[in-house]
């Protein structure tokens, strides 16, 4: 029998009046376009976005700013397209660039999507933290487990032993990550892409 859930089980909190400023869909698809981001990084993000929604809504913890995270996680990449000739830190520039749009908040999340600015964990997760695990379980714009993620990654960019290194320290940060989280889930991390497909999420592999 096929489990289903509801997309809105966990009671997400919308702090508002904390928050400075948080983009549209419309507005962060604007964004995207400005800065000429690719196409297949586009629909990468959308699913990253997907992702960290879905997680978000069957937390254990509530508290989380559903609309700052949207932004967040389809933000994540706005700088990637251009550090492809740069090869500047797109997380970092990211950030930089979000806040000169007056969006510092959605900023501090794509600052952090590579790796976290800290592993000293809270109580309950965070906007960051949500995004930056849903981009490790993304290949393309296809769910996948971590470990073929990290896979991927060691392939493209593990042209080093210090890039393989720093590799092996991300893979390490984000299985203790991955731990933290499905803690606070009712399924497991094999079961994701299953239960967004059944949910309508279309998180069909490739």
């Amino acid at each position: 029998m096929k489990t289903k859930f509801n997309v809105h089980k966990a009671k997400l909190n919308v702090h508002k009046s904390e928050i400075t400023a948080i983009p549209s869909d419309a507005q962060c698809r604007k964004m995207m376009a400005e800065t000429g981001t690719l196409q297949n990084m586009v629909a990468h993000s959308l699913q990253v976005q997907r992702v960290s929604l879905f997680i978000a809504d069957h937390l254990e913890a509530g508290g989380l700013n559903r609309e700052l995270l949207s932004a967040g996680a389809l933000l994540h990449d706005i700088t990637k397209t251009r550090s492809l000739v740069t090869k500047e830190d797109h997380a970092r520039t990211g950030e930089a660039l979000l806040a000169e749009k007056g969006y510092p908040e959605v900023g501090r999340i794509v600052g952090q999507h590579v790796f976290l600015d800290s592993y000293l964990f809270g109580r309950e997760p965070s906007e960051a933290e949500v995004v930056n695990y849903a981009d490790k379980r993304v290949l393309h714009d296809s769910v996948a487990t971590l470990t073929e993620r990290m896979e991927y990654i060691v392939e493209r960019y593990g042209a080093s032993p210090e890039r393989r290194d720093l590799i092996q320290l991300l893979w390490d940060r984000s299985l203790e990550l991955e731990l933290r989280l499905f803690k606070l889930l009712s399924f497991a991390p094999d079961d994701l892409a299953r239960l967004m497909e059944e949910n309508g999420d279309a998180a069909i592999r490739g």
